[in-house]
């Protein structure tokens, strides 16, 4: 696939005996939004941090852009163009939004740009009249955005996204349904999420993952009336 941005072959990792991650081939093309879902214990989360270099595959490949990234360190996937929002924010209480965004911004631009490109991304998340405010004192899902705001002030190519509407009230899901589509205008993401309502509100592609495998891969329609998937939601196909 010429555009791709990301494409794994065979990627497979064993714990001991059990392969979490067994010959997952994924593509994911450039500006592409792809929804990974799947039952707890699929190998989600797993996948994730193979693809940001947290753990080391036991077999397979990691092509990023082309470029062989298997087993690179997880500053040097950062540096390349890989970025993740995880779960639960990882912020620092005393400093103020403004701030968190223009560390994230110096750390890949001159410095003569990091306050404009701040600004920019307070914005483009709606955080612009909370931007002087402490990180601290914020709800959980402005604090959410916060962290998706730092991910994109490091500019990164493709953008990694687990479970961002976790914990957030219904006008927040809707929220962040809307900046992830915003996001897509100009950045390919992988979004891993539970929450079905949320799923719905940005897909056009899913990857469904069972037991470490890539199940299936269709549009969001299709996989909404496919009875395997309904089957592995429902424990039908055994534990995961």
């Amino acid at each position: 696939m010429s555009d791709a941005i990301l494409q794994t072959v065979g990627l497979s990792i064993r714990f001991g005996g059990v392969e979490a991650v067994r010959h997952v081939n994924f593509t994911l093309a450039e500006r592409e939004l792809r929804c990974l879902i799947g039952p707890n214990g699929a190998g989600k989360s797993t996948l994730f941090k193979l693809l940001t270099g947290q753990l080391k595959p036991t077999a397979g490949r990691i092509l990023f852009r082309g470029h062989d990234i298997t087993g690179h360190h997880t500053h040097a996937i950062a540096r390349r163009g890989i970025g993740i929002k995880t779960q639960v924010p990882s912020l620092f209480d005393g400093l103020t939004v403004h701030e968190h965004l223009w560390l994230s911004a110096r750390r890949t631009h001159p410095a003569e740009r990091t306050r404009a490109i701040a600004d920019e991304i307070l914005e483009r998340i709606g955080l612009t009249a909370v931007a002087n405010g402490a990180v601290g004192q914020l709800s959980h899902g402005l604090r959410q955005w916060v962290e998706l705001g730092t991910v994109l002030a490091g500019n990164p190519d493709l953008i990694l996204l687990d479970e961002p509407a976790a914990g957030m009230t219904h006008d927040e899901v809707a929220r962040t349904a809307e900046l992830v589509r915003e996001i897509n205008r100009t950045h390919a993401l992988i979004v891993v999420e539970h929450d079905m309502q949320f799923v719905k509100m940005i897909a056009r592609t899913v990857t469904v993952m069972h037991q470490g495998a890539v199940l299936v891969e269709d549009t969001m329609d299709r996989i909404l009336k496919n009875a395997t998937v309904r089957d592995v939601y429902l424990g039908k196909h055994g534990g995961s």
